[in-house]
């Protein structure tokens, strides 16, 4: 008999976990890092606060969609590669089948039930922006820096600036703050050290001057779909929505995807759980010559998302030796009290702007944030319910 603890951390219990997960994350890159705070700070325990915000701060700096990123590393940390493997699958499978299968013409998107599962998005992110902001923002320098980074977001709401807002915190932070004591958690399995994260990240460059190559010599046009989307996915920084645009402009010029087809998948995209990143299994399936189906949707799929795994399984190995450093922990404090403030723009725009539009909304969103800080039920409930709500609404409107 399998012992249980043994057991939690199988690949498939990762599996599991990230696989409903993957089924009720509605609200975006901000939703999706406060239901993984919930579900593996304060319910599995799987990280510490500390340890959670840290990995959460450096897979925004990275290029590619950082909370399919924190889920990757939250994986390999879990259960090895294998566990990498399972936590993305179980996150994003969901929605990359669905997206596949709108483009293929075979399922309608429940636009009822969407707007209610906004609205609970809306609570997701207010109590995560609560939660972390008692553990990071407990003095008056921090909220300072936290209000700064929201104000300068919500005016410049650019890549850049969310990048330039965590850096300087994290001058500041170096020069003002103590150090804190690293968090009690080990991220990462002992084999994978900093020779097999320097050998992830060579392949990852290997590849991003190779594919390209390999699209001009080789005939057909797979090689240059998986050349394309993995070039997006190596470079997009921001994640979400920064994606859109990028990927706009290597599909629709080329002719793959007409611009209709490209609007309409985008449209289906915000109706789906799991990362926006999935929208290139929607692409894939939809181009119009081979690959396309099934397997165009695997091919770009697994290229966009395949920097993504590279670059965590070469960047931890080193972060988490440096943010054991004294004066690490001075600025991950001042990065820490940052990302509150990136996630209290982000709780007003895009999450509040996209679907608080009537008195009724901001009553439902209140009912989810009672339902997850007073009564304490678990997300997925809430969302079930918020999705209810939202064609119940929609129906006597």
């Amino acid at each position: 008999m399998i012992d249980q603890a043994e057991y939690e951390r199988s690949p498939w219990h990762v599996l599991l976990v990230f696989l409903r997960l993957g089924l009720t994350s509605f609200g975006g890159p901000a939703a999706h890092l406060a239901y993984f705070r919930d579900e593996f700070v304060a319910r599995r325990r799987w990280l510490s606060e500390h340890g959670y915000a840290d990995l959460a701060a450096l897979c925004q700096f990275l290029p590619g969609p950082a909370s399919s990123q924190v889920g990757i590393a939250i994986g390999l940390g879990r259960a090895g590669y294998a566990g990498a493997l399972a936590a993305w699958a179980g996150f994003t499978l969901p929605s990359a089948l669905a997206m596949t299968l709108c483009a293929l013409g075979m399922v309608r998107y429940g636009a009822l039930a969407l707007h209610g599962l906004k609205v609970v998005a809306v609570a997701v992110v207010a109590q995560a922006v609560w939660g972390m902001g008692r553990h990071f923002c407990r003095s008056p320098a921090r909220v300072v820096i936290a209000a700064l980074a929201a104000g300068a977001t919500l005016l410049a709401p650019f890549v850049w600036m969310q990048v330039g807002a965590m850096a300087v915190a994290a001058i500041v932070g170096l020069l003002l703050f103590k150090p804190e004591p690293g968090g009690a958690y080990e991220l990462l399995p002992a084999r994978h050290g900093r020779r097999a994260g320097a050998v992830w990240l060579a392949l990852l460059l290997v590849l991003l001057l190779a594919l390209p190559l390999f699209a001009q010599l080789l005939p057909g046009q797979t090689a240059q779909m998986a050349a394309a989307f993995f070039r997006v996915g190596a470079l997009v920084f921001g994640g979400g929505h920064v994606v859109l645009p990028l990927l706009q402009a290597e599909v629709v010029p080329n002719g793959w995807v007409g611009n209709d087809v490209f609007l309409a998948g985008y449209g289906a995209a915000q109706a789906m759980p799991g990362p926006l990143f999935s929208f290139a299994a929607f692409l894939g399936a939809a181009v119009s010559t081979t690959p396309s189906g099934w397997l165009g949707a695997l091919v770009c799929l697994l290229a966009i998302f395949a920097p993504s795994f590279l670059l965590v399984a070469g960047v931890l190995p080193f972060w988490d030796t440096l943010r054991r450093s004294v004066r690490t922990r001075a600025a991950l404090a001042g990065v820490n009290a940052a990302v509150v403030g990136l996630l209290l723009a982000a709780l007003y725009h895009p999450v509040w702007t996209s679907a608080i539009y009537r008195p009724q909304d901001v009553l439902l969103a209140l009912l989810a944030l009672a339902a997850l800080m007073v009564w304490k039920l678990p997300p997925w409930l809430v969302v079930m319910g918020g999705g209810a709500a939202g064609v119940l609404l929609r129906m006597l409107a």
